[in-house]
Protein backbone atom coordinates (compact mmCIF):
# COMPACT_ATOMS: atom_id res chain seq x y z
CA UNK A 1 0.00 0.00 0.00
CA UNK A 2 2.65 2.61 0.96
CA UNK A 3 5.26 1.80 -1.67
CA UNK A 4 2.78 1.12 -4.47
CA UNK A 5 -0.04 3.49 -3.49
CA UNK A 6 1.05 6.38 -1.23
CA UNK A 7 -2.25 8.22 -1.76
CA UNK A 8 -4.20 5.10 -0.74
CA UNK A 9 -2.06 4.72 2.37
CA UNK A 10 -2.61 8.35 3.38
CA UNK A 11 -6.35 7.88 2.86
CA UNK A 12 -6.25 4.81 5.13
CA UNK A 13 -4.47 6.94 7.78
CA UNK A 14 -7.19 9.58 7.54
CA UNK A 15 -9.92 6.91 7.75
CA UNK A 16 -8.42 5.38 10.90
CA UNK A 17 -8.06 8.70 12.74
CA UNK A 18 -10.70 10.40 14.91
CA UNK A 19 -11.01 13.65 16.79
CA UNK A 20 -12.65 12.79 20.13
CA UNK A 21 -14.62 14.98 22.49
CA UNK A 22 -18.06 16.24 23.35
CA UNK A 23 -19.82 19.31 21.98
CA UNK A 24 -19.07 21.17 25.20
CA UNK A 25 -15.35 20.34 25.30
CA UNK A 26 -13.02 23.28 24.69
CA UNK A 27 -10.88 21.23 22.36
CA UNK A 28 -11.00 17.85 20.71
CA UNK A 29 -8.37 15.20 21.38
CA UNK A 30 -6.50 13.28 18.70
CA UNK A 31 -7.19 9.54 18.62
CA UNK A 32 -4.89 7.59 16.28
CA UNK A 33 -5.75 4.17 17.77
CA UNK A 34 -7.58 3.20 14.59
CA UNK A 35 -4.17 2.97 12.92
CA UNK A 36 -3.11 0.13 15.22
CA UNK A 37 -6.44 -1.68 14.71
CA UNK A 38 -6.12 -1.76 10.91
CA UNK A 39 -3.75 -4.61 9.93
CA UNK A 40 -3.05 -3.07 6.50
CA UNK A 41 -2.03 0.27 8.02
CA UNK A 42 0.02 -1.41 10.73
CA UNK A 43 1.80 -3.57 8.12
CA UNK A 44 2.68 -0.58 5.92
CA UNK A 45 3.43 2.03 8.60
CA UNK A 46 7.09 1.06 9.09
CA UNK A 47 7.93 1.03 5.38
CA UNK A 48 6.03 4.30 4.78
CA UNK A 49 7.87 6.14 7.56
CA UNK A 50 11.23 4.67 6.52
CA UNK A 51 10.63 5.80 2.93
CA UNK A 52 10.52 9.43 4.12
CA UNK A 53 14.28 9.09 4.73
CA UNK A 54 15.27 6.82 1.85
CA UNK A 55 19.01 7.19 1.31
CA UNK A 56 19.71 8.67 4.77
CA UNK A 57 21.37 5.41 5.90
CA UNK A 58 20.53 5.53 9.62
CA UNK A 59 22.25 3.00 11.88
CA UNK A 60 19.68 3.18 14.68
CA UNK A 61 16.07 4.25 15.14
CA UNK A 62 15.01 6.27 18.18
CA UNK A 63 11.38 6.24 19.34
CA UNK A 64 9.79 8.43 22.00
CA UNK A 65 7.73 6.71 24.66
CA UNK A 66 5.05 5.53 23.96
CA UNK A 67 3.63 5.78 20.44
CA UNK A 68 7.03 6.69 19.01
CA UNK A 69 8.40 3.45 20.43
CA UNK A 70 5.63 1.46 18.75
CA UNK A 71 6.20 3.20 15.41
CA UNK A 72 9.97 3.18 15.82
CA UNK A 73 9.91 -0.59 16.27
CA UNK A 74 8.03 -0.95 12.98
CA UNK A 75 10.57 1.26 11.17
CA UNK A 76 13.57 -0.44 12.81
CA UNK A 77 12.25 -3.91 11.90
CA UNK A 78 11.68 -2.80 8.31
CA UNK A 79 15.21 -1.34 8.06
CA UNK A 80 16.89 -4.22 9.94
CA UNK A 81 18.12 -1.84 12.66
CA UNK A 82 17.93 -1.64 16.43
CA UNK A 83 15.60 0.62 18.39
CA UNK A 84 16.54 2.98 21.21
CA UNK A 85 13.66 4.08 23.42
CA UNK A 86 13.60 7.62 24.77
CA UNK A 87 11.67 7.47 28.02
CA UNK A 88 9.77 10.16 29.83
CA UNK A 89 10.95 10.61 33.43
CA UNK A 90 13.56 7.82 33.23
CA UNK A 91 14.74 6.06 36.39
CA UNK A 92 18.13 4.35 36.46
CA UNK A 93 17.89 0.83 37.87
CA UNK A 94 21.35 0.91 39.49
CA UNK A 95 24.30 3.27 39.92
CA UNK A 96 25.92 1.68 36.87
CA UNK A 97 22.81 2.28 34.72
CA UNK A 98 23.95 5.42 32.82
CA UNK A 99 21.49 7.64 30.98
CA UNK A 100 21.64 10.69 28.75
CA UNK A 101 18.92 12.94 30.21
CA UNK A 102 17.56 16.37 29.30
CA UNK A 103 14.71 18.68 30.23
CA UNK A 104 12.59 19.76 27.28
CA UNK A 105 11.17 23.11 26.36
CA UNK A 106 7.38 23.23 26.91
CA UNK A 107 5.42 20.59 25.00
CA UNK A 108 1.89 20.68 23.56
CA UNK A 109 0.43 20.62 27.10
CA UNK A 110 2.86 23.34 28.24
CA UNK A 111 4.79 20.79 30.33
CA UNK A 112 8.54 20.61 30.67
CA UNK A 113 9.51 16.94 30.60
CA UNK A 114 12.60 15.01 31.60
CA UNK A 115 13.62 12.65 28.79
CA UNK A 116 16.32 10.03 28.76
CA UNK A 117 17.96 7.25 26.79
CA UNK A 118 20.28 4.58 28.12
CA UNK A 119 23.85 5.58 27.31
CA UNK A 120 24.89 2.05 26.34
CA UNK A 121 22.26 1.94 23.57
CA UNK A 122 23.17 5.19 21.79
CA UNK A 123 26.76 5.44 20.61
CA UNK A 124 29.07 8.05 19.15
CA UNK A 125 29.06 7.56 15.40
CA UNK A 126 25.45 6.32 15.24
CA UNK A 127 23.26 7.88 12.55
CA UNK A 128 19.92 8.46 14.25
CA UNK A 129 16.47 8.47 12.67
CA UNK A 130 13.84 9.61 15.17
CA UNK A 131 10.28 8.30 14.77
CA UNK A 132 7.12 9.59 16.44
CA UNK A 133 3.41 9.84 15.74
CA UNK A 134 2.77 13.58 16.08
CA UNK A 135 4.54 16.89 16.64
CA UNK A 136 2.81 20.01 17.90
CA UNK A 137 5.44 22.31 19.46
CA UNK A 138 8.65 20.38 18.82
CA UNK A 139 9.75 20.58 22.46
CA UNK A 140 10.19 16.84 22.93
CA UNK A 141 12.05 16.51 19.62
CA UNK A 142 14.43 19.30 20.62
CA UNK A 143 15.11 17.33 23.81
CA UNK A 144 15.77 14.15 21.82
CA UNK A 145 18.15 16.04 19.53
CA UNK A 146 20.09 17.18 22.61
CA UNK A 147 20.36 13.54 23.75
CA UNK A 148 21.64 12.53 20.31
CA UNK A 149 24.20 15.34 20.41
CA UNK A 150 25.39 14.39 23.92
CA UNK A 151 25.87 10.81 22.72
CA UNK A 152 28.11 12.02 19.89
CA UNK A 153 25.70 10.60 17.32
CA UNK A 154 24.53 12.20 14.07
CA UNK A 155 20.95 13.44 13.63
CA UNK A 156 19.40 12.24 10.34
CA UNK A 157 15.95 13.68 10.99
CA UNK A 158 12.44 12.93 12.23
CA UNK A 159 9.92 10.68 10.48
CA UNK A 160 6.38 11.46 11.67
CA UNK A 161 2.88 10.42 10.90
CA UNK A 162 1.37 13.88 11.58
CA UNK A 163 3.06 17.28 11.43
CA UNK A 164 1.22 19.89 13.48
CA UNK A 165 4.08 22.41 13.71
CA UNK A 166 3.37 26.01 12.89
CA UNK A 167 7.06 27.00 12.98
CA UNK A 168 8.59 26.15 9.60
CA UNK A 169 12.09 27.08 10.79
CA UNK A 170 11.85 24.36 13.45
CA UNK A 171 10.64 21.92 10.79
CA UNK A 172 13.78 22.66 8.75
CA UNK A 173 16.09 22.64 11.77
CA UNK A 174 14.86 19.21 12.88
CA UNK A 175 14.76 17.88 9.29
CA UNK A 176 11.20 16.79 9.91
CA UNK A 177 9.20 14.85 7.31
CA UNK A 178 5.69 13.51 7.71
CA UNK A 179 3.06 11.37 6.04
CA UNK A 180 0.28 13.86 6.86
CA UNK A 181 -0.12 17.42 8.06
CA UNK A 182 -2.66 18.15 10.80
CA UNK A 183 -4.78 20.10 8.30
CA UNK A 184 -5.26 16.78 6.41
CA UNK A 185 -7.19 15.43 9.39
Amino acid sequence: MAATDPAGFREALRAGFRWRGDRTDERLLADPTGWWADPRVLHEMGPALAELFAGADPTVVVGLQSRGTLLGALVAAHLGLGLVEVRKDPSPLADSDRWFTVHTPPDYRDRTLRLGARADHLKAGDRVLVVDDWVQTGGQLLGVREIVTRAGATWCGVALVVDGLSDSSLRRSLNLRSLLHVRDL
